[in-house]
């Protein structure tokens, strides 16, 4: 199944977004994409076919964020937690998503076409080299697409994004570009998988598990957060219009709150914006070499 698909949306679903949109609509989206496996056992098919469902279910909500305008959209597609699962689940998963991965590839044209940027976050250390390599592929053809952007967490925790961002800062208070007195909230939030991206507005988890499973800890103090008892792959178009309203409902509450927070601007100082930018070019030579051992 394609990644980036036409709508197929009806006019009445058309005219339930046109009316949604006439409100404030979140700029950003993440998903906690729960249920694969209770969704295979409870229409008795095997695991990897729930997660396949669960991945047309991913490419149509993608298509759905498009129709209402929302700019970037982050899933949560694969945990480190996950690697704990059995062998044959975890290989499944994987050989899944080297294949999707390889399908999105494939899609060159529709991603130029719609200015998709997509970024693959979590802990590459952990991916077979496979993977990694189109995934860097990917990020390397759409880093310069602005029009939307996707990010998937892969071999991902918060506990995990937030420790590399510490190791990175040490590593530059023992180099000498940054001092200790430098690290803030700001230097850390730079550091992370997620530098590129605005904190989600709002987050959304289905299949009725009211937790963050290690997702986004960092970036959702003031994120507006939706659970619904509806399994992944049978999360539908009403389900989402139903969170982006709800999201809707909230938001003076939220920007009332952001307002307080935020009163105080932050201001990097030269060393901070100088280490930074070392990093993040260090970054992109590291994901260089990966894409260039591929050719």
């Amino acid at each position: 199944m394609s990644w980036i698909r036409d709508s197929t949306l009806n006019w009445f679903q058309l005219l339930a977004i046109k009316i949604l949109k006439t409100g404030h609509i979140p700029n950003h989206v993440a998903f906690i994409m729960d249920g694969n496996r209770r969704y295979a056992s409870k229409n008795g098919i095997g695991k990897i076919e729930g997660h396949t469902k669960g991945f047309d279910k991913f490419a149509e909500t993608l298509q759905w964020c498009r129709d209402l305008g929302i700019k970037e959209v982050t899933f949560y597609a694969f945990s480190i937690e996950n690697f704990k699962r059995k062998e044959e689940e975890v290989n499944g998963l994987l050989n899944l998503a080297e294949q999707k991965f390889q399908r999105l590839l494939g899609e060159k044209d529709k991603m130029r076409e719609h200015g998709l940027c997509v970024r693959i976050i979590g802990n590459w250390s952990l991916v077979p080299q496979s993977i990694k390599k189109l995934m860097a592929e990917t990020m390397i053809f759409t880093k310069e697409h602005n029009k939307g952007f996707l990010n998937i967490a892969f071999a991902y925790t918060s506990r995990d994004e937030i420790t590399h961002a510490i190791k990175d800062v040490i590593e530059g208070v023992q180099s000498g570009d940054i001092l200790s007195e430098d690290i803030d909230e700001n230097v850390i939030s730079n550091c992370l998988y997620t530098n590129n991206s605005p904190n989600p507005d709002l987050l959304i988890r289905t299949s009725g598990e009211v937790r963050f499973s290690d997702f986004l800890t960092w970036q959702i103090s003031n994120t507006c957060i939706y659970f619904t008892n509806v399994l992944w792959p049978e999360f539908n178009l009403w389900d989402f219009l139903n969170a982006i309203f709800y999201y809707q409902r909230c938001y003076s509450d939220i920007q009332k709150t952001m307002k307080t927070q935020n009163m105080k601007s932050i201001i990097q100082n030269s060393r901070q914006s100088t280490y930074i930018d070392k990093l993040h070019h260090k970054r992109q030579i590291a994901l260089e070499r990966i894409y260039l051992s591929n050719i």
